[in-house]
C-alpha cells in the first residue's frame, strides 16, 4: 500500500507504455511489461535497471513470464524500511511482492552492502516468474535457492569455504532450511548458500531439460516430491543423500582447511602477546648476560697486562746495580 501511494504520487499525470516522463518530485519509465518509478537523483540507475530487466526476461525452466512487474527504487533507507515495511529483516537489500507483482530496491546512495543492483532485480524477478507459475507451492528454500540460481550468484557458494559447520555439523534436511532464513545474517547467509546448491543440483540432474519437466510436474499434481520423482526418477530422500553428499565432496576438505586455519589464528591470537613477552624477557636477559661477559673480558685483559709488566722477582724491584761476581771469604775473593 506504501508502494502503489508513492507510485500515485510519482505517476500522475505521466504517459505511460514506451515513454519516460518525470514530475518534481521523480521519474518514471515504462516499457515492455516493466515499469520502474524512482527518485530524479536515481534516474541514471532506474534507466539501467529497466533496460536490464527488457534484456534478461527470462528463467531457467519457466516459460516466459507476462505479468506486469513495477519496480519502485526507494531513495534512501528510511524510505526502503517504510515500503517494505516492519517483518522485513534487517539485512534484507530488496523485497518481491508476488501477490503485487511489485519489487522495491534501494537506490544509489545504499550501503554497499546491498549489493550490485542487477543481480538484486533479477534475484527478485526470478521470485516473481517462479510464482507467476506455480503460485503459492514453492516453500521459502526453494523459492530464495531458484531466486539466486537464476541471477546467478555463484559467490553464495563462498560461505562453505569458511564454514566449521559443513565439516563438524549434520547438514540440514529441506525441510529444516525455512528456518535458517529468520535468524541472523550470519545463519540466514549459510542458509541462501544451501538452498543455492541444492536448487543447482537439481538443475544439473537433467543437463538437457533443467528444471521444465520438473515444474511442470509440479504444477500439475501440486507436489515436489512427485515432481521429483517423475523428472529425476529418484525419491526426495535419495536427492538429499545426492546432494549433500556432493556438497561435501566439493567444499568439505577446503572447509576443513579453513576451520584449522581460524583454529590458528585463534591460538595465534591467544598465545601471541606471552610470545612477545617472553621474548623481550629473553632480550633482556641476554643483555645483561652480555653486558657481564664484556665486563669479565675486560677484567680478564686488564689482570694479564698486569701480569706483563711486573718483575719476575719481588726482591730485585728495588736494586738496579749488577750483582758482583765475588763475594769476601776467609782467603780473599771467591767466586759467586
Amino acid at each position: 500500500m506504501r508502494v502503489a501511494t508513492f507510485v500515485l504520487a510519482c505517476g500522475c499525470g505521466l504517459a505511460v507504455r514506451g515513454q519516460a516522463q518525470s514530475s518534481p518530485s521523480g521519474v518514471r519509465l515504462d516499457e515492455g511489461r516493466f515499469t520502474v518509478v524512482a527518485d530524479r537523483r536515481d534516474d541514471r540507475l532506474a534507466r539501467t535497471l529497466l533496460r536490464e530487466a527488457l534484456t534478461s526476461d527470462s528463467f531457467p525452466g519457466l516459460p516466459r513470464p507476462r505479468a506486469r512487474v513495477l519496480i519502485a527504487i526507494a531513495p534512501d533507507a528510511a524510505r526502503f524500511r517504510e515500503w517494505i515495511g516492519p517483518n522485513a529483516p534487517e539485512w534484507g537489500a530488496a523485497i518481491a511482492m508476488p501477490d503485487e507483482q511489485r519489487i522495491v530496491m534501494q537506490g544509489s546512495r545504499s550501503a554497499s552492502d546491498a549489493g550490485d543492483p542487477r543481480v538484486v532485480l533479477r534475484h527478485e524477478l526470478a521470485h516473481l516468474a517462479l510464482h507467476e507459475f506455480l503460485g503459492g507451492l514453492p516453500p521459502r528454500w526453494f523459492d530464495e535457492g531458484y531466486a539466486s540460481v537464476a541471477a546467478r550468484e555463484w559467490d553464495r557458494d563462498a560461505a562453505f569455504e569458511t564454514s566449521i559447520g559443513l565439516v563438524w555439523h549434520v547438514l540440514p534436511s529441506r525441510d529444516l532450511l525455512d528456518r535458517g532464513f529468520s535468524g541472523g545474517a550470519s545463519q540466514a547467509s549459510f542458509s541462501y548458500a544451501i538452498a543455492h546448491r541444492v536448487v543447482a543440483e537439481l538443475e544439473a540432474l537433467d543437463p538437457a531439460n533443467g528444471l521444465r519437466n520438473f515444474f511442470r510436474s509440479w504444477k500439475d499434481t501440486g507436489s515436489l516430491e512427485v515432481g521429483i520423482r517423475t523428472a529425476y526418477g529418484m525419491t526426495g530422500a535419495q536427492f538429499d543423500r545426492h546432494w549433500q553428499g556432493q556438497l561435501r565432496r566439493r567444499y568439505g576438505a577446503l572447509s576443513l582447511v579453513a576451520s584449522l586455519a581460524l583454529v590458528a589464528g585463534l591460538f595465534g591470537v591467544l598465545l601471541g602477546p606471552l610470545f612477545v613477552m617472553r621474548r623481550r624477557r629473553d632480550k633482556r636477559r641476554l643483555e645483561v648476560m652480555r653486558a657481564a661477559d664484556a665486563a669479565s673480558e675486560a677484567a680478564l685483559h686488564a689482570s694479564a697486562l698486569a701480569a706483563l709488566l711486573a718483575p719476575s722477582d719481588p726482591s730485585e724491584a728495588g736494586d738496579s746495580s749488577v750483582p758482583p761476581l765475588y763475594r769476601p771469604g776467609g782467603d780473599g775473593y771467591s767466586p759467586v
